[in-house]
C-alpha cells in the first residue's frame, strides 16, 4: 500500500465532519468522524462552531502518526450556504448557521430586492439557506462587525484560507442557493452587485487550484511537511458531481446525507420555474445544473425514531404493501389502509424497528423520484452516499426508474470527489465504482401500490 503521496480531504458537513486519509491509489487509509456543533454568539445569531473543528483536527492529525510525513495535499470540502468573513485578525464574524430561525426576519421588500428566478435560477428559501439573506441580515443588525470584513469567502474556501492562508472563492459554492450568482452567465447578481458584495468576496478560483502551501507555524503544530498543497476545495453536493461528471457526462445524481440532492447535469434548465426546492446548482465547472432537493437524512432519522436506517427490509416493504401501509407526501405521516392517518412521532408505538426503517426508505425513495421527474432527468440514475447501500430505497428507485446503478465505493461521494479534484488534471484517474440495480421481478406492484397518498 503506497503511501508515498498522500491526499487528505476534509469534508465539513452540516452534521457530521469527516477526515479522510488517502493514498495515490485511491485507496482509503484512515478516516475519522466528529459530530458538527453550532454555538450561540455574542452577536445573537447561532454560528457554526468553527473552533471546536480546528481543535478537532489538530487532535486528528496527531493520531495520524507517521502518516503525517506523506501528506502532499490537503482538500476542504464543506456543506453550502455557509459564508466566511475574514478581516486583519482571522473571522471578523463568526459563520453563521443557516438554521439560525432569526433570518427570517427579512425586509417587506426583499422579494423585490431580489433578482428574478430566471436570472439566479434559485427560489427565495427559509431560514438562512440563501447566503445572501444572511449577509442582508448581518448589515442590518451588525453594521459594525461587517464594516470589519476585509474578504468574504465560501465556507469551503474558509478552511482552505486557515490553512493556507490565501484568500478565495469558488463557483460550486456561490452558484450553491445563494442568491448572489447568475448560474448561466457565470457572474454576480443584481442584489450582489446593489449591495456591494460581490467586490468584498476573495478572487475566484477553480476548485481544483492549489492556493499554496500549509502555513509554516500550522505546519509545525499538525506536524505536517512544509510542502503540503492546499486546495481551494467545493461545496460537498458538486464535489460527489464532479467524480461523475469526469467520467459520465450525461447522467442523474443522488447525493444523500443530511440533504438527498437530484443533480441532473443532461436535463433542460426550462423544468425550473421557481417552485418548491428546484432550482439550478453550478457545477466545479461552472455548468448549470438542474438540481431538486429534500433535507431527506433528517427525515430519514425522524422516521427511524430510534432505528438503525440499514433495517429496511425487502420482505418487510412487501408486507406493508400487502397490509396497505404508504406514506403521505412530504413524509410527515404514515397513512394506514383504513385510512388512519399517524404521523412520524407516533410510528414507534405502531411499527417495530425494521417496520420504521423500511418506511423511511419508503419515503426516501418517493420523494426522491418526484424529483427526478420534475426535473425531467435523463440518462442512468446513479446513487451515492448512505443511501447507495439501503436496499429497500435502491429496489424501489429500480422498480420506478429502470436504469439505476449504486456507488460500490468504500470512500462516500463527497469525500471521493475531494480526491479527484486533488487529481484533476491526472488522466489516470479510473471511472467511478458503481454497480447496477437490478429491476425486481414485482416492478409493478412496487409502483403501483407506494407511491405516495398526493
Amino acid at each position: 500500500m503506497s503511501e508515498a503521496a498522500l491526499t487528505l480531504v476534509l469534508d465539513v458537513g452540516k452534521t457530521r465532519t469527516k477526515l479522510l486519509v488517502i493514498d495515490d491509489e485511491g485507496r482509503l487509509l484512515q478516516s475519522w468522524g466528529y459530530d458538527s456543533q453550532s454555538i450561540e454568539t455574542t452577536s445573537g445569531y447561532l454560528a457554526l462552531d468553527t473552533g471546536s473543528v480546528q481543535t478537532w483536527l489538530s487532535d486528528t492529525l496527531a493520531g495520524v502518526g507517521s502518516l503525517r510525513k506523506s501528506v502532499r495535499r490537503i482538500v476542504p470540502i464543506t456543506h453550502g450556504a455557509a459564508l466566511a468573513g475574514i478581516g486583519p485578525s482571522g473571522l471578523a464574524v463568526p459563520v453563521a448557521d443557516y438554521e439560525f430561525e432569526g433570518f427570517n426576519d427579512r425586509p417587506a421588500d426583499w422579494a423585490e430586492r431580489v433578482d428574478p428566478f430566471a436570472s439566479t435560477l434559485c427560489p427565495i428559501l427559509p431560514l438562512g439557506l440563501n447566503a445572501a439573506t444572511q449577509l442582508d441580515w448581518m448589515q442590518r443588525h451588525l453594521p459594525g462587525r461587517m464594516s470589519k470584513v476585509s474578504h468574504w469567502m465560501p465556507y469551503a474556501q474558509y478552511w482552505a484560507w486557515w490553512l493556507s492562508g490565501v484568500a478565495s472563492s469558488e463557483v460550486s459554492a456561490l452558484g450553491c442557493h445563494t442568491l448572489l450568482w447568475k448560474p448561466r452567465e457565470g457572474g454576480w447578481s443584481a442584489l450582489a452587485r446593489r449591495e456591494g458584495w460581490d467586490r468584498r468576496f476573495a478572487p475566484m478560483r477553480h476548485a481544483w487550484d492549489t492556493l499554496g502551501f500549509v502555513r509554516p507555524e500550522l505546519a509545525s503544530s499538525l506536524g505536517l511537511p512544509s510542502g503540503v498543497r492546499i486546495l481551494c476545495g467545493a461545496h460537498d453536493s458538486n464535489a460527489c458531481l464532479a467524480r461523475y461528471l469526469r467520467s459520465w457526462p450525461r447522467m442523474t445524481l443522488v447525493s444523500s446525507g443530511t440533504w438527498v440532492v437530484v443533480m441532473a447535469s443532461s436535463a433542460s434548465l426550462s423544468a425550473l420555474d421557481g417552485k418548491g426546492d428546484f432550482l439550478a446548482n453550478v457545477s466545479v465547472r461552472g455548468e448549470a445544473v438542474p438540481t431538486g432537493r429534500f433535507m431527506g437524512g433528517r427525515d430519514i432519522e425522524r422516521l427511524c425514531a430510534g432505528a438503525d436506517p440499514r433495517l429496511a427490509d425487502r420482505h418487510v416493504l412487501r408486507q406493508l404493501i400487502a397490509d396497505g401501509v404508504s406514506i403521505e407526501r412530504g413524509g410527515q405521516r404514515v397513512r394506514m389502509a383504513d385510512g388512519q392517518s399517524i404521523s412520524a412521532e407516533g410510528l414507534v408505538d405502531r411499527f417495530d424497528a425494521r417496520e420504521r426503517a423500511t418506511l423511511a426508505a419508503m419515503y426516501a425513495a418517493h420523494e426522491t423520484m418526484n424529483c427526478v421527474q420534475a426535473l425531467g432527468a435523463v440518462g442512468p440514475l446513479t446513487v451515492d452516499g448512505p443511501l447507495a447501500s439501503n436496499e429497500v430505497y435502491l429496489e424501489l428507485l429500480a422498480a420506478m426508474q429502470g436504469d439505476v446503478h449504486a456507488s460500490n465505493d468504500l470512500v462516500e461521494g463527497t469525500a471521493r470527489g475531494g480526491y479527484v479534484l486533488a487529481h484533476w488534471t491526472d488522466a489516470r484517474l479510473t471511472p467511478p465504482l458503481v454497480r447496477p440495480v437490478a429491476v425486481p421481478d414485482d416492478a409493478h406492484l412496487l409502483r403501483g401500490r407506494v407511491a405516495p397518498i398526493l
